[in-house]
């Protein structure tokens, strides 16, 4: 593992390279300056897997640093050290995650041995942040097309389930690429190219056919469950959506009242008339609307109140190191007694671990989402799954379940 420690003080830099040394990496590069880990990692055949980096530099800070990995191309992870408040720290963490970058960890002064070695089980697990994956080659709308034609979009299928019980209450059906030549490629790679060439119906009509097969396969071993599809803001216009959602269920033989639409607005709304139109009569339709990644984007109040939403999603962004963040307390606080006044239900989306669950749980959000208690996985594995989930939730252990 090639490291690149970059910081103007030269005692944090022998202290991190001895903690790294005694955790077994020992090919680390020391720069006493972002300028000059910079001009090393922009030399030919000079690939680093992991850059820990200090933001309070003198001529170049690590927020120009950040800024200049990206135009590089820099694809090793990211480990943002420093001093600085908190909330600076996530700030900078969410710039690197949005100029592509996968950040493993922001860290603060001093790191901590435990706090290293579980930076190094994450990178070593092959886990980058899911922001920054990249595809490995160029897809067209060309090939999305004949994506949607050939059937080579599948779903996968994350377990939703109420905190209070532990019980399954649903899935969320989440659309991945098996492309021929490069694999497996996630949404974030593709959904904006199916929004820009108006192929949003036809993904959406994939997606949603197999999630209702599956509903009706649960169904047949005793098991019912809420189906949750994503629908984007942006391809709510057909008048005719709701007929065409609920003649989907019907074709399955599904009740329409098992699904929930996930709606996320991906770009800001010019005209709210056919919205309102097609959002008010699936609720007539007993089909359920979630109002997705609340809190950003263009979501806002205004949704709340002009939209007939029954849930709301708080994003991962406010979810995960909830309980030792008090912005993000102070958020989450605030957006579940809000929901609960609304008498909608609150999802919690990104839950990663085992005090994110308790605060979540204390503080009385209904139905709990992430890596802790299941990956997105095919829905031929989700009954192993509900079988290792049971046995956790009987003997009150709560490891990270690692799903396919």
């Amino acid at each position: 593992m090639k490291t690149l420690l970059v910081d103007d003080d030269p005692f944090a830099l022998k202290l991190l390279a001895r903690q790294l040394a005694l955790l077994g990496v020992l090919e680390v590069t020391i720069c006493d300056g972002a300028q000059p880990a910079l001009d090393l990692l922009s030399m030919e055949k000079q690939d680093f897997d992991l850059v820990f980096c200090d933001l309070q530099m003198p001529g170049m800070d690590g927020v120009e640093f950040v800024r200049h990995l990206a135009r590089i191309g820099y694809r090793g992870s990211l480990v943002l050290v420093s001093g600085e408040e908190s909330r600076v720290l996530h700030s900078v963490h969410r710039l690197a995650l949005a100029h592509g970058i996968a950040v493993l960890a922001t860290l603060g002064k001093p790191v901590s041995p435990q706090q290293l070695s579980e930076v190094l089980a994450t990178h070593l697990s092959g886990e980058p942040a899911r922001q920054a994956r990249a595809v490995l080659g160029t897809v067209t709308v060309e090939d999305l097309g004949r994506a949607i034609e050939q059937a080579q979009l599948i779903n996968h299928y994350q377990p939703k389930v109420h905190l209070a019980t532990g019980a399954l209450v649903g899935v969320e059906a989440l659309v991945r690429w098996q492309h021929p030549v490069l694999g497996m490629v996630y949404p974030d790679q593709f959904i904006g190219l199916a929004e820009d060439h108006g192929l949003m119906e036809s993904l959406t009509r994939c997606v949603l056919r197999d999630a209702l097969r599956l509903v009706k396969t649960c169904e047949r071993v005793g098991l019912r469950l809420q189906m949750s599809v994503n629908v984007s803001m942006d391809s709510l216009v057909a008048v005719d959506f709701p007929e065409r959602v609920a003649e989907a269920a019907a074709e399955e033989h599904v009740s329409p009242e098992i699904l929930i639409l996930e709606v996320t607005e991906s770009r800001l709304m010019k005209d709210i008339r056919a919205p309102l139109e097609i959002l008010s009569r699936l609720r007539l339709k007993r089909i359920g609307l979630s109002i997705d990644d609340f809190g950003t984007g263009h979501s806002s109040l205004a949704q709340l109140r002009d939209f007939p939403f029954d849930e709301l999603k708080l994003d991962r962004s406010f979810i995960h190191g909830v309980a030792e963040n008090p912005a993000l307390r102070a958020i989450v606080d605030a957006t579940l007694t809000m929901t609960a006044q609304l008498g909608m239900k609150s999802v919690a989306e990104g839950i990663e671990d085992r005090q994110d669950w308790d605060y979540l749980s204390a503080a009385g959000c209904d139905i709990a989402q992430g890596y802790f208690i299941g990956r997105p996985m095919p829905g031929e594995q989700l009954a192993a799954w509900r079988e290792v989930w049971q046995q956790r939730w009987h003997d009150g252990e709560f490891d990270p379940v690692r799903g396919a």
